[in-house]
C-alpha cells in the first residue's frame, strides 16, 4: 500500500513550495536542462531493480515496517554531522549561500556582487577552484570526534547545491575531479572505520531540483548550459529566499513544478550508488524527499538499501526528518529540535555547535560545552541520540571554537559515559518545570525556543540492574531532590543500596515522601551536569 501523508504535512509542503504564478516568466516556469547521464544512470537503476528483489525487504511499506534500529545506534547515543563544501570558501551568512546569492534582494547577493561582481562574471561554480582542502586531515579529524565521545560520524555526501562531495560516476561535478580532487566521502570512511567508528552519510540532492532557479530571472551563469550539471535543473517552486525558521503550519497549493522523471532517476542513481560504493551503516535525507513525487523512490531505496545491509549481516537505518516514510520503516530525525516525551522508539535530534549555520561560516556564534551535554542527556533520556553538526573552513581545519566544545563534551562523557552509553530509558525520562522548547505539530520542539534548565531538571537512564539520576543543572548549594523517587515509589523494584557521584564516589542520601534527598560535594566541573549511579538491594 502507499503512505497517506498526514494532512497538515502535506499542506505545509504544499505552501513552503508555493510559487505565485506573477513570478515566473515564460522562460523560467519551466525546468532547465541538467546534465543527465542517461546510460551510467539506467545501468545503476538496473542494479536497483534487481536489488529491491533479492532480500527479506520488499519495497511496500508493510514489509519496510520489518526495519528495526540496530542495537549499536542504541548504544552509541551520539555522532558528528558534517557540512562541508564550496559554500565554505565565501563562509558568508550560512551554508545556504549557494542559493541565496542569486536572489536579488538578499543580503548573500548584495555581499556576493560587492565582493566577487556580478553572477554573470563570478558565479558559485568558481568557488570550486577555490576550494581547496589543502589541510584536510581525515585522521585527524576522527581522532577529535573521538575525543569529544563520538561513536559514529555522518558527513553531508552532497548538498542542496549540487557539488557531490565523493567520487561520483554519474557527475563530473564532485570533489574527486574538482576542488579538492580527493574523495572526501570516501576518505572520511576509510579513517572512521580505522578509528573504530560507525559510519553513515546524508544526501540533499532532492532539494536541488529548485535551487538555483533565482539565477535563470536576470543574467547570470546558471543560465549558461555549460555549467547545466552544477546548477541545472534550476526548476521553479516559489521558495522563500532563505530558509525558514519554522515549517509552515498550513497553506494552499499553487502553481508549482515537481521533479520530472529524469531528475528522478538521476537522484535514485546517485542515492543508490552512494550505497553501493560506501556500505553506510545510516543514511539520511533532508527534508524534500517529503515532496509526493519521491514516494516510490523512497521504497524502492529502502527496499535496496535494507536488503543490501543484510546480505552483509549490517543493519543499516535510514534517518528522515518529514512525512516520506511509514511510521516504523525507518528511523524519525528531528532537525534543531527535540521531544517532550519519551519516544517508545529510537530516534535521533540533529543540531550544530554553530548556531547560525551548519557549514563554516564567519563571525558564527557558538554552543557551549554544558548546553550541549544537557541536551545530549535529555535526547538519551527520551530514547534517542545526538547528532552534532561541525562545519570545516575551506582549508579542512576545524575552527578552534568547535573544537573547544567538542573536547569540552568527550571530558564530561569520560567520567560520565556510563550513564549515557549502552543505557536505555527508564520508565519515565525524568522530571522538572523546563520543556525543550514550544510544541510543535507531531510533538517535535523548535530548538530556537528552547529555555535554559534548572536544578529541579532531573533525567533518567539504565543500564541492567543500575539506574542513573542525571542532573542538568548543578545545584550551587549540592542540595539535591528527585522527586519521582521518594519513598515507596512504584518506579523502583527493590530498595536503593547506594549512591555515587560519577567522577567522586558516595555520596549521602536520604529517601523520604518528598523524594531522594541527595548532597553532592563541592562543584570541580566547573557548572557541567551531574550523573548519580544508584545501586538496588536485592
Amino acid at each position: 500500500m502507499k503512505i497517506k501523508f498526514a494532512a497538515t504535512t502535506a499542506l505545509a509542503l504544499a505552501s513552503f513550495c508555493a510559487a505565485p504564478a506573477s513570478a515566473q516568466s515564460p522562460d523560467t516556469a519551466k525546468a532547465w536542462p541538467m546534465d543527465y547521464q542517461p546510460a551510467k544512470v539506467e545501468a545503476q537503476l538496473a542494479k536497483v531493480k534487481q536489488g529491491v528483489t533479492e532480500g527479506p525487504f520488499k519495497p511496500d511499506w508493510d514489509s519496510l515496517r520489518g526495519f528495526r534500529t540496530p542495537e549499536w545506534f542504541r548504544d552509541a547515543k551520539f555522532g558528528i554531522f558534517i557540512h562541508w563544501g564550496p559554500y565554505s570558501v565565501p563562509a558568508y551568512a550560512n551554508e545556504w549561500y549557494s542559493r541565496n546569492m542569486y536572489v536579488p534582494g538578499n543580503k548573500a547577493y548584495e555581499h556576493h556582487v560587492k565582493t566577487y561582481g556580478p553572477q554573470s562574471k563570478f558565479g558559485y561554480k568558481d568557488f570550486i577552484p577555490l576550494f581547496k582542502a589543502e589541510k584536510f586531515d581525515p585522521a585527524a579529524w576522527l581522532k577529535l570526534f573521538d575525543e569529544a565521545g563520538a561513536r559514529y560520524v555522518v558527513p553531508v555526501a552532497e548538498h542542496c547545491d549540487g557539488f557531490a562531495m565523493y567520487a561520483s560516476d554519474v557527475t563530473r561535478w564532485d570533489a574527486s575531479e574538482m576542488g579538492p580532487k580527493r574523495d572526501v566521502v570516501g576518505e572520511i570512511a576509510k579513517a572512521a572505520r580505522a578509528q573504530g567508528m560507525h559510519f553513515g552519510l546524508s544526501s540533499h540532492r532532492a532539494e536541488h531540483w529548485w535551487w538555483y532557479h533565482a539565477g535563470r530571472a536576470y543574467d547570470s551563469d546558471v543560465n549558461d548550459p555549460k555549467f547545466a550539471g552544477l546548477y541545472g535543473p534550476a526548476a521553479p517552486t516559489g521558495l522563500p529566499a532563505e530558509k525558514p525558521n519554522n515549517w509552515p503550519d498550513s497553506g494552499q497549493l499553487q502553481n508549482w513544478m515537481p521533479p520530472n522523471k529524469q531528475f528522478l532517476n538521476d537522484w535514485m542513481a546517485r542515492t543508490s550508488e552512494l550505497i553501493d560504493k560506501y556500505s553506510p551503516e545510516l543514511i539520511y535525507f533532508d527534508w524534500w524527499t517529503s515532496a509526493p513525487e519521491f514516494e516510490p523512490l523512497m521504497r524502492d531505496t529502502a527496499a535496496y538499501y535494507y536488503n543490501r545491509s543484510a546480505a552483509k549481516n549490517a543493519p543499516g537505518i535510514i534517518a528522515y526528518k518529514g512525512s516520506q516514510f511509514a511510521e516504523g520503516s525507518a528511523l524519525f530525525d528531528m532537525e534543531r529540535g527535540k521531544t517532550d516525551a519519551l519516544r517508545l522508539t529510537p530516534w535521533q535530534s540533529d543540531t550544530s555547535v554553530s548556531v547560525h549555520s551548519w557549514g563554516y561560516a564567519k563571525d558564527d556564534t557558538y554552543r557551549t560545552p554544558k548546553s550541549l551535554t544537557a541536551d545530549l542527556i535529555d535526547i538519551v533520556s527520551k530514547n534517542g541520540n545526538l547528532l552534532l553538526n561541525v562545519g570545516p573552513r575551506a582549508d579542512g581545519t576545524i575552527p578552534d571554537e568547535i573544537a573547544t566544545v567538542l573536547r569540552g563534551m568527550g571530558a564530561w562523557l569520560k567520567v560520565n559515559g556510563e550513564a549515557i552509553y549502552d543505557t536505555r530509558p527508564f520508565k519515565y525520562f525524568g522530571e522538572g518545570p523546563t520543556l525543550s522548547g514550544q510544541v510543535r505539530v507531531g510533538g517535535q520542539v523548535e530548538e530556537s525556543a528552547r529555555k535554559g534548565f534548572t536544578t529541579q531538571d532531573i533525567r533518567f537512564t539504565t543500564k541492567g540492574d543500575t539506574l542513573y539520576v542525571l542532573g542538568l543543572e548543578r545545584p550551587q548549594d549540592g542540595a539535591v531532590l528527585v522527586k519521582t523517587l521518594y519513598q515507596g515509589t512504584p518506579y523502583l523494584e527493590h530498595p536503593i543500596a547506594g549512591i555515587e557521584l560519577l567522577g567522586s564516589g558516595a555520596v549521602k542520601w536520604e529517601q523520604t515522601r518528598k523524594g531522594l534527598a541527595v548532597t553532592l560535594p563541592a562543584d570541580t566541573s566547573g557548572g557541567m551536569p551531574y550523573a548519580l549511579k544508584l545501586s538496588f538491594r536485592k
